[in-house]
């Protein structure tokens, strides 16, 4: 049953249990105030009691659940129950249901937003596909970034799967061409936001005299064949192996931005490392920056 086929009568009742909830909940927080300036020894016993009904609770709860879920019939009423805004989040207080995954996601995005934004990027979600996947689409400044691959998995990945264990790929989705800034201009970073935690790791690998424009050149970084692409005053690195077969990507056809693989005709737009043929596939892209006149590479690994 959607939300649009629920009856106006349990509606109206979800409303008002979810009122109470409210209520009650702006009641024990006056209550709690008022113990603010007790002596620690007072607050200690408090605490304990609390901790005590809280737990002969949760293991009342936790035995009749168990007493019901062996019948057909009452796992059904169960289940209905648990919809009820109170009997979820006392339930959920106690640990005896999980929050929905979708919202768990949720949560984890709107921890990374804030940094994202700093870079003028921002992140949304797609889908959640059970069991362990999830899609998500860079946008703003981080769709185009060099830098995206290591903002998805140091950043977005890391985030949903610290509150989501049980997801185990997070995976972009592409929106297509890259935004353009107010004005037309293109908002590229050099470097993840994510990336600007750690200074370690950086590898000296040329002079930025030496990347000629809208052109590609193959380089050795720690014993791992790269690409080298500069556009204008921007400069992004990528594997030197199509995500197809893993065949060097250096003979390739370049075209307004696009490297074309040379042996199956796989494309990939060289600023961000998504694949044109197949969106599903993407090229490891690292992290680029300037220091002078040089052009320093974090591989991601």
């Amino acid at each position: 049953m959607t939300a649009r086929d629920t009856p106006p009568d349990l509606d109206a009742a979800h409303a008002e249990s979810a009122n109470e909830l409210a209520r009650r909940a702006d009641e024990l927080a006056r209550l709690e105030a008022l113990t603010h300036g007790w002596e620690p020894a007072q607050q200690a016993v408090l605490s304990a009691i609390k901790t005590g009904i809280e737990e002969l609770n949760a293991e009342a709860l936790r035995r009749l659940i168990r007493a019901l879920k062996g019948d057909e019939a009452a796992a059904a009423a169960l289940r209905q129950a648990v919809r009820d805004p109170l009997v979820y989040q006392v339930l959920l207080f106690h640990g005896l249901v999980k929050e929905p995954l979708e919202h768990r996601v949720a949560r984890a995005l709107d921890e990374v937003r804030p940094m994202l934004k700093t870079h003028g990027g921002d992140v949304e979600l797609v889908a959640v596909k059970f069991p362990d996947t999830v899609e998500v689409r860079l946008i703003g400044s981080c769709q185009s970034c060099p830098s995206s691959g290591e903002t998805l998995s140091e950043g977005v990945e890391k985030a949903i799967k610290a509150l989501c264990p049980e997801i185990a790929t997070v995976t972009r989705v592409s929106r297509g061409a890259p935004e353009a800034a107010p004005g037309g201009a293109q908002v590229v970073h050099f470097v993840s936001p994510f990336a600007r935690q750690q200074d370690a790791g950086w590898t000296d690998v040329c002079a930025l005299a030496e990347l000629h424009d809208d052109a590609i050149v193959s380089r050795a970084v720690e014993g791992r064949d790269v690409l080298l692409y500069r556009h204008g005053d921007t400069v992004s690195c990528l594997d030197n192996a199509c995500a197809h077969m893993g065949m060097p990507l250096d003979g390739g056809q370049l075209e307004g931005g696009t490297l074309r693989c040379p042996y199956h005709g796989f494309v990939y737009l060289l600023e961000t490392g998504e694949c044109l043929t197949v969106p599903e596939v993407q090229l490891a892209v690292h992290a680029v920056k300037i220091v002078g006149e040089r052009v320093a590479v974090r591989l991601r690994r």
